[in-house]
């Protein structure tokens, strides 16, 4: 067989990398017949850099891809489990993490023997300035574009790869030292300009590699912008002496001047990651792999660990004997998913560490968990399979007590004490009558009450008949409305150890639509009433145009938002909200996306901000003082020319100091132009920013769909409280089941704020989840019981 795909028969690699070196033994390897030359502008054996780390699952892929390849790297990996954090005169130390560490340049010197061991043609010292001469030269088939972070040929087709770059906030330098560390090491150091860490590891029997990294407002006002890289080096000795023991930092890129070895992070994306050309008459595949086609922050060690994967993906699809064309388009669909998980991982961790303030005014215990969670991929769980013992002490240490889970402690807030960390997020349910909630919401909101959960929240519910979304959601502005949401109110009361929220909100330009089943934002095919908005601009080209709002109307929205407070205190509510997100009415005022006002109610965000404030401020004026109020926003528009997170802290920061207690973080659906990045916990990171800049309490909510998730948030301090919606329709017990997952671990939750019936319940869920278990657990044959 002399190729696994038909007419592939000669391999051009443009760029020695781990990437391009390790495509071509892994291809060689499979199908000796290949011809097969990698083009590298470098000596030979010859690189730049310290070391690399790879995580343990890496390696296993890599022993199953080539397991003579794997052996000779892993004879040199320096292996740990540990991470160590020193912070504020502290240090926290965490096992059971699974990295090992290798000279970048050990590792290209192996990955260069291999290949010549196979029958690879290497050749160095060649720029490759003209990728399609030197595919013409080699007659290719195909070109791999191994050409790394500053690839040229992405950017000589940059028209059909539409590459991404983008450069982040923090400057890093790769030094290495001879002090030798047993622990991957972070530790953070304050100066008078602010903040620096070290990213520090070992990865041979004597070197280690130190990053230093700082944002780029703190480097400049150290003046290291201007220091030749000898000064540079010293002041970075001395601000981490404590931790080098004597050693001196080295840097091993002396052929650079000045600053120019401090660095900006280009988060590369690409859109598309393979072009054809024409080179003599035949059609040519160039394909992107490597840091050519993507980046991902060295905080989370990626960078290497994609580079070899891709490698690994591309050689096993050519295996499968399709051609070209389907092996390329496999590949690249396969591995920009994979890809884009990684690198929203690494802006997490990217933003970590550019916004480290944020989170100084933690205790280590707290600092060091959020570090270690950062990215979002290791979770709560995840951490009690590392090192149980430290995570059990840092449960304990959360609670002040007992261990617990942290979804599951109490929380105070004013005068309410909750039972946990879960409430049910409000939830459209279009089942009212005239604004009047019917049995139906009864029975929703009491299943769920009965759950577990700590809080149970009614849908957005208007306090005007015109302000309803659509003609089937709740209004709390009569005495019929007002006595049926009493009855709700005192069944969650009596029947269970709950508490129960009011959210109220005005559609605005976003009323008078169809229930969700029939529409979602879609206007009414008849009967139709007038909406009022910030500016007179329809949501959509379907949707109605409102009026835009006079004072005369803002004056009589805020007195008829203040009655239905009273009625909401009257009923019973044990706490409050105040909705200024979506796209609805008082939103409409904040996103400059949907005010165009020239008054004192338009303009900038403080102005924007202006009438939403005001009806909080007569609201608050009137809800009994020992209940806590707070506001949901969109703290993202995810539109071009909307607000940003940075608008949001703002927001967030209006609203505590007119005596919001909690700010319930969601994002988008201000405008139908909005095209949210969705993911895991997508929205969470704009709770933490608003917790941990504003020092406000926040409500995390967004694709939050089980304990260990919930969990997380809630250690890391990343929210006050989870809203979780969806798998509460899908399971009013939610709460219950997903804490008896749990209960192998002996947790149990706080008896003081359970009733009899609750713990009925519990004991109940403990039982289904036993069974599930037994279920799923494998059958023994009869003959071997």
């Amino acid at each position: 067989m002399n190729s696994f795909t038909p007419n592939l028969q000669r391999v051009l690699c443009i760029g020695g990398g781990p990437a391009g070196l390790y495509f071509s033994l892994l291809m060689k390897a499979r199908q000796p017949g290949l011809e097969i030359t990698v083009i590298e502008r470098n000596r030979p054996f010859d690189t730049f850099g310290w070391g690399v780390v790879l995580s343990d699952q890496t390696l296993a892929n890599l022993a199953a891809a080539d397991p003579d390849t794997a052996a000779l790297i892993g004879r040199e990996f320096h292996h740990w489990d540990d991470i160590q954090v020193f912070f504020k005169g502290r240090q926290v130390r965490s096992g059971g993490h699974g990295f090992c560490g290798i000279g970048r340049k050990r590792l290209l010197n192996i990955l260069q023997e291999r290949c010549l061991a196979l029958g690879v043609k290497l050749v160095f010292e060649t720029d490759a300035t003209d990728d399609q001469a030197l595919a013409e030269q080699y007659n290719a088939d195909l070109v791999i574009a191994s050409d790394g972070l500053n690839s040229r040929i992405r950017q000589r087709y940059a028209e059909v790869f539409e590459p991404d770059v983008d450069l982040r906030q923090c400057r890093f330098v790769w030094l290495g030292t001879n002090q030798t560390f047993d622990a991957f090491t972070f530790a953070f150091e304050k100066t008078e300009h602010g903040w620096f860490q070290a990213h520090a590891y070992q990865f041979d029997d004597k070197t280690s590699t130190f990053i230093v990294e700082t944002p780029e407002e703190v480097w400049q006002a150290h003046g290291l912008d201007k220091m030749e890289q000898p000064e540079a080096i010293a002041f970075c000795e001395k601000l981490f002496a404590k931790y080098l023991d004597g050693h001196s930092l080295i840097s091993n890129a002396t052929h650079l001047r000045g600053s120019a070895n401090w660095i900006r992070f280009p988060r590369v994306v690409c859109k598309h990651w393979t072009h054809r050309v024409s080179v003599n008459g035949k059609t040519v595949p160039v394909v992107l792999m490597g840091d050519a086609a993507h980046t991902a922050h060295f905080s989370i060690g990626s960078g290497t660990k994609l580079a070899l994967e891709d490698a690994i993906d591309l050689a096993n699809e050519f295996a499968t004997g399709g051609d070209i064309d389907h092996v390329l388009e496999a590949y690249e669909a396969r591995r920009s998913v994979e890809v884009l998980k990684i690198q929203n991982a690494a802006r997490n961790s990217t933003e970590w560490f550019e916004n480290v303030p944020r989170y100084t005014g933690m205790e280590i215990e707290q600092f060091a968990y959020s570090l270690l969670t950062r990215s979002q991929r290791i979770s709560h769980e995840n951490l009690r399979l590392r090192d149980t013992e430290w995570l059990g002490g840092y449960e304990q240490w959360l609670s002040g007590g007992k261990a617990l889970p942290p979804m599951l402690m109490p929380l105070t807030v004013r005068g309410l004490t909750l039972k946990n960390r879960i409430m049910v997020s409000p939830m459209a349910t279009y089942s009212a009558v005239d604004g009047i909630p019917q049995d139906f919401l009864l029975v929703h909101l009491g299943a769920r009450a009965l759950g577990g959960a700590g809080m149970v929240f009614v849908e957005m519910t208007s306090p005007t008949p015109e302000g309803r979304i659509t003609p089937a959601c709740t209004g709390l502005y009569n005495d019929a409305q007002s006595a049926a949401f009493r009855r709700i109110v005192d069944f969650v009361h009596t029947q269970s150890s709950a508490k129960i929220g009011m959210q109220l909100g005005h559609s605005g330009p976003k009323g008078s639509t169809q229930v969700g089943w029939e529409g979602t934002d879609e206007p009414l095919p008849e009967g139709n009433w007038p909406l009022l908005a910030a500016s007179a601009l329809a949501y959509g080209e379907q949707n109605q145009l409102p009026a835009q709002m006079t004072r005369a109307d803002m004056d009589r929205m805020r007195e008829q938002f203040v009655e239905s407070t009273r009625r909401a205190a009257e009923a019973g509510f044990d706490w409050l909200e105040l909705h200024c997100a979506h796209g609805y009415l008082l939103s409409s005022f904040i996103s400059p996306l949907t005010n165009l006002r020239t008054d004192e109610y338009g303009g900038d965000i403080e102005n924007r901000c202006r009438y939403p404030l005001e009806v909080f401020r007569a609201m608050r004026a009137v809800w009994p003082a020992d209940r806590p109020m707070s506001v949901r926003i969109s703290a993202h528009d995810w539109a071009p020319g909307g607000n940003t997170d940075a608008d949001a802290v703002v927001v967030a920061r209006a609203f505590k100091d007119a005596g919001c207690d909690f700010i319930d973080v969601s994002s988008g659906q201000t405008t139908r132009a909005a095209k949210p990045v969705y993911g895991r916990m997508y929205q969470t990171p704009f709770a933490d920013r608003i917790r941990n800049e504003v020092g406000i309490s926040t409500i995390a909510v967004g694709a939050i769909t089980d304990a260990d998730q919930a969990n997380s948030i809630i250690a890391a301090g990343r929210a006050d409280l989870c809203a979780i919606a969806r798998p509460h329709l899908a399971d009013p017990a939610w709460t219950l089941h997903e804490a008896a997952k749990l209960q192998n671990r002996d947790v149990d939750w706080p008896k003081q704020y359970l009733s009899g019936r609750d713990q009925m319940y519990r004991e109940i869920a403990k039982q289904q989840q036993l069974a599930a278990a037994l279920a799923a657990a494998p059958r023994v044959p009869e003959e071997e019981q």
